[in-house]
């Protein structure tokens, strides 16, 4: 596999204002340079106006988060990547939308089509478009999937000018959502050769724990991606099963770039960061120090283990009634 560089691009945030011209916090996102031109971005906990269990950069509009929170974080978001966004309403589907002809920018952010609530509550009627994968040839245009867990695979033949990403839970793999992805890619005029892929965030197998007749039927779909998690029971490794898809769409192992390693970087400058500190201390979802956090990330890229992530499992396991959205996004610069 290839490895992302991990030599800039990355800043102890206590070394900088933690506010932009506007007075407003400032994204702490990762960069990897996927290929030529192309920028993958995982946005992180940090940096962000929300409050309670969503506190921190929550980008999703779905869990009960102020709307004009959620808006705030966007537009920020969308100005510290110099690009603007495009959203839409997952389902853990396999279906995949061109945003070449269905991008509209509507929010000073770009297009929303998750159909979340507004900030001022009414009019216009949300847009709403129901995929989970996002490809174009559009330049500046951030193709974003939300996650708390699920898997975002993002892809780019960059010399023809196509970018995708998909949102890989389980149902969303077993339905075939990156073969999907890279099938509309390739129609662009992609070509399978040149492709490359990341793998971001998500919950490992060593911590997805599902019950075993889940485990079987995903093991039978993905042979080898059922697990022993840490925790005692039946598990499975969505990472692995995206890999397997990536290979049967023939996108080989020397074509997958790692995120890995920009990813350990940023926890390393981030693991006495002052804002991660208070989130620990008072997020009631595992040791209330950073230290003692860090310590137990074994997987800088899993979202249970790595407190820059928002999880839906370990907000779960908190007995927490919600929590926060990461994106992951992918532009053509």
């Amino acid at each position: 596999m290839n490895t992302a560089d991990t030599t800039d691009g990355i800043l102890d945030s206590n070394a900088i204002s933690p506010t932009d011209k506007n007075g407003r916090p400032i994204p702490v996102t990762i960069p990897v340079m996927l290929a030529p031109g192309v920028r993958v971005v995982y946005t992180t906990r940090l940096g962000g106006v929300s409050q309670g269990d969503a506190a921190g950069l929550n980008l999703g509009g779905k869990n009960g988060d102020d709307p004009k929170h959620v808006a705030a974080n966007r537009a920020a978001l969308a100005d510290e990547i110099d690009a603007r966004l495009s959203l839409v309403s997952q389902i853990h589907s396999g279906t995949a939308i061109d945003m070449d002809d269905t991008y509209a920018p509507n929010h000073d952010y770009g297009f929303d089509a998750t159909g979340g609530a507004l900030p001022d509550g009414g009019e216009p009627e949300p847009t709403v478009i129901e995929a989970d994968a996002q490809v174009t040839t559009r330049r500046g245009v951030a193709l974003g999937v939300f996650a708390a867990d699920c898997l975002p695979v993002l892809l780019a033949d960059a010399e023809a000018g196509v970018i995708g990403v998909a949102h890989c839970g389980r149902r969303g793999l077993q339905q075939g959502v990156i073969g999907e992805t890279v099938r509309m890619m390739t129609g662009k005029g992609a070509s399978i050769e040149r492709m490359v892929a990341t793998l971001g965030p998500c919950i490992c197998g060593d911590c997805y724990e599902v019950g075993e007749s889940i485990a079987a039927e995903f093991d039978a779909r993905f042979p080898g991606t059922a697990t022993t998690t840490r925790f005692g029971g039946p598990g499975i490794d969505i990472a692995a099963a995206a890999l397997q898809e990536l290979a049967a769409a023939g996108i080989t192992d020397d074509r997958i770039v790692e995120s890995r390693p920009r990813v350990a970087a940023a926890t390393q400058y981030l693991s006495e960061d002052d804002e991660l500190a208070a989130l620990c201390r008072t997020d009631g979802e595992g040791e209330p120090e950073l230290a003692a956090r860090i310590d137990g990330v074994r997987h800088s890229l899993c979202t249970l283990e790595n407190p820059l992530w928002y999880s839906h499992r370990r907000a779960a396991l908190a007995d927490k009634s919600g929590e926060g959205r990461m994106l992951a996004l992918i532009v053509r610069e």
